[in-house]
């Protein structure tokens, strides 16, 4: 039986907290661990959901510990966070003598190789990706400006660092792990990486568990008769998703399928984004619905897709992303559209045979797809076999336990 520290700076009360933090560690509790999570919380997320969450935990038998998340001022709130973070696991670690830190992510990491340097714990470094490159993937920290350079810079030599010094490694694809493995001085650290991509719950994801009339309320809250062409976009619209080009995709499938409508399906409260874009792109609101779902709802909203999309703005840093809603969309045995050059996405795809990967985001490549989906049919049981097969929360969990095993060994 180990004991753990989890540190995440995502908040629990957070979306993905609650669908990639939380079934993990039920899991690993089941089995037997002991966990204390200790977490970054958005004031008025945990207000709202403290309690839910709370209680999920409690009958799990996690200890679960938090700070708040500060936004403001940039940069410096941050430094201010892994501090309290710092301090708190510092604390914690005196009073449990825990076994192992499990750090996600990077700034998490700090904090884990810290505890690693001065008490010896063994030290998790779960990257979840190519976190600095991403900030500048993403537009958020420009290189031009010598702060951000140099915040850049200080994080790639912390990425040393934890690869080197942790004493277990996961990465969420194979492309990413490759491409670790070419960086300088891999030798010293390429035999501690494990892959474990973003695993998801299929037991929630059942089409199995959602039953005509359920589908028949939401198709009336919709406002939608039953007959139409479904597709669907599942989350946030975010810094990497590519709203204007899935709307695009979406001009060109109704030029084929006049019935065709698209579902926005997220956590979102403000839909401004959404309509912005399909006002820039002419499309009624006759065309569009927008549902803002809680996670134990969006199973039955997804199963009246025909096809799900997703585009990512492909990058350097997003080879080393796992699109959970991948997952998700076919453990509910429904075909997905998404661009190449994102994690292992399009790898899967073709595994799986499980939708279509779009090389170039442009109508040639559009109409191409389109013809394909018109023309390929696709077995919704074995589109679920396959997300159990790759996805699977079990299998997720059996890893990370055999991981936590051997390192208390």
């Amino acid at each position: 039986m180990a004991r753990i520290l989890y540190i995440t700076y995502d908040g629990l009360t957070d979306p993905l907290g609650q669908s990639q933090i939380i079934p993990y560690l039920q899991g690993l509790a089941k089995l037997g661990d002991q966990i204390t999570i200790l977490s970054t919380e958005k004031k008025e997320r945990y207000r709202r959901k403290h309690k839910i969450i709370n209680s999920i935990l409690a009958e799990a038998q996690i200890q679960w510990e938090h700070i708040f998340y500060h936004k403001k001022p940039p940069v410096i709130s941050t430094l201010l966070d892994v501090r309290k973070l710092s301090n708190k696991a510092s604390v914690l670690s005196r009073k449990n003598h825990y076994d192992i830190v499990h750090c996600r992510s990077y700034l998490s990491s700090l904090i884990g190789l810290r505890l690693k340097r001065k008490i010896g714990i063994k030290f998790i470094f779960d990257m979840r990706g190519f976190w600095a490159d991403e900030r500048v993937d993403g537009k958020l920290w420009n290189l031009k400006n010598p702060i951000f350079r140099s915040i850049y810079n200080y994080f790639k030599r912390k990425e040393k660092a934890f690869l080197f010094e942790s004493d277990a490694i996961i990465s969420l694809t194979e492309a990413g792990k490759t491409e670790i493995e070419r960086w300088q001085d891999s030798d010293r650290y390429k035999n501690k990486i494990n892959v474990i991509p973003c695993c998801v719950d299929t037991v929630f994801f059942d089409p199995g568990s959602i039953n005509d009339s359920t589908q028949k309320e939401k198709w009336t809250q919709l406002e939608l008769r039953g007959n139409e062409f479904i597709l669907t976009y599942l989350g946030s619209i975010g810094t990497w998703y590519m709203l204007d080009e899935m709307l695009e995709f979406f001009i060109s499938l109704k030029k084929v399928r006049k019935n065709a409508k698209m579902l926005f399906i997220t956590p979102e409260t403000d839909h401004e984004r959404i309509f912005t874009g399909t006002n820039q792109h002419n499309l009624s609101k006759g065309d569009i619905r927008i549902i803002e779902a809680d996670r134990k709802d969006v199973p039955v909203y997804l199963s009246i897709s025909d096809f799900s999309i997703f585009f990512i703005k492909p990058s350097y840093s997003k080879i080393s992303s796992s699109p959970t809603k991948q997952g998700e969309i076919m453990a509910l045995g429904i075909p997905v559209i998404c661009n190449e050059g994102v994690g292992d996405t399009s790898e899967i795809i073709t595994r799986y045979k499980s939708g279509i990967s779009i090389k170039e985001l442009d109508t040639y490549h559009f109409s191409k797809a389109i013809k394909q989906m018109g023309s390929t049919s696709f077995d919704k049981k074995a589109l679920r076999k396959g997300a159990i097969d790759y996805y699977s929360l079990d299998k997720g969990v059996a890893e990370y336990y055999q991981i936590y095993q051997t390192l208390t060994s």
